[in-house]
């Protein structure tokens, strides 16, 4: 079993990576499962701008030729040398599953294969495979907490020389989290706005990200939960007339789903009620909020709850890469969330 925790991924970086050749990276932060792919890729060797050199496939590539995973590993490049054979969007498909199965049993010496995985669940097929193989490393990618969101914020400001005080660094960290590089991404935009300046305040971080404060968010996420469309749309306007990020919405939803999920496991591995849930995992809900939050545990499983998750996961990183879309993909989501939330309610 080569399981690489999350806290030693920058040590096995430097250490260890050039043992493996199998790679199976997954969890429901997509943006750091891309990102830690992207950093074994470069350090594999292999020439990264060379299409015979580097294949790149997709689950669905997988699912359609269960046979290609294998034929890939075992071509040899046009002119020798490494190659690197990267899979994205892979799930539990069966010659996915298969071929690591074989692969492991059989590592290759020319080849490197990096898996970009969703949510899997314990005890997926994928994850039993990685997980029970000496020769394939695996890594879970959750979302930052604030230890790692602080070390992302610290990087980022010292590779640009800029310092933050500790209102502004609050503000900022509340605005971040969920998805690693929706995060490097809203980073990117306050050091481009402070570019001439040397610290980074309040007004700064407002003016760039939106004041989370200004407009609260909590209006929009209830209005989902609820599976009230109206009430959405009133919410969404308001934030929008506020000038803040439609993101912050998107953000909310997806702590609150994530939360859902962890609470409704739990419910489920003890045999308890809502209620008793709340007294522990729900203190911080505000009492006001705690009739939603509990009838949402009610009606909502465990697997829809992380099928949501991977939804809102999937918008924040698309409205980032497409920024010009990013209130029709907020909105679009929402909606649909809100559709599902109706369903389950009634």
């Amino acid at each position: 079993m080569s399981e690489i925790k999350s806290h030693e991924f920058d040590a096995f970086l430097q250490k260890s990576v050039r043992h493996y050749r199998l790679f199976v990276l997954y969890g429901p932060d997509h943006g750091l499962v891309s990102e830690r792919a992207a950093v074994i890729a470069k350090a594999s060797g292999v020439d990264l701008g060379d299409p015979f050199s580097l294949i790149r496939l997709d689950g669905s590539d997988i699912q359609a030729d269960p046979g290609r995973l294998i034929d890939e590993m075992n071509a040899f490049g046009l002119f020798g040398g490494e190659k690197l054979v990267w899979i994205r969007g892979a799930n539990n498909e069966k010659g996915l599953v298969d071929g690591l199965q074989y692969l492991s049993e059989s590592p290759p010496e020319t080849s490197t294969l990096i898996v970009e995985a969703g949510d899997l669940k314990k005890g997926s097929a994928t994850r039993k495979i990685a997980e029970a193989a000496r020769s394939i490393a695996i890594t879970a990618c959750y979302p930052d907490d604030a230890r790692a969101l602080n070390a992302l914020v610290d990087a980022e400001l010292a590779a640009a020389g800029k310092r933050i005080t500790p209102s502004a660094r609050k503000l900022l960290l509340e605005s971040l989290g969920g998805d690693r590089i929706a995060s490097r991404n809203e980073l990117s935009k306050l050091l481009l706005y402070c570019l001439h300046e040397a610290l980074i305040d309040d007004d700064h971080v407002i003016g760039i990200i939106g004041d989370a404060s200004a407009v609260s968010t909590d209006q929009a996420v209830d209005a989902v939960l609820t599976g009230d469309a109206q009430a959405l749309l009133h919410a969404t306007q308001k934030i929008s007339t506020s000038k803040t990020p439609i993101f912050m919405v998107l953000q909310g939803c997806l702590r609150q789903f994530q939360q859902l999920d962890l609470m409704r496991c739990e419910m489920d591995q003890k045999k308890l009620q809502p209620a008793q849930v709340m007294q522990t995992l729900g203190r911080q809900v505000h009492f006001k909020r705690k009739p939603i939050v509990e009838r949402a545990l009610r009606n909502w499983p465990s697997t829809a709850l992380a099928q949501e998750s991977n939804r809102l996961q999937s918008t924040i990183l698309a409205s980032r890469q497409r920024p010009g879309l990013e209130d029709s993909l907020a909105l679009q989501t929402l909606l649909a969330l809100t559709l599902q939330s109706a369903r389950r309610n009634r």
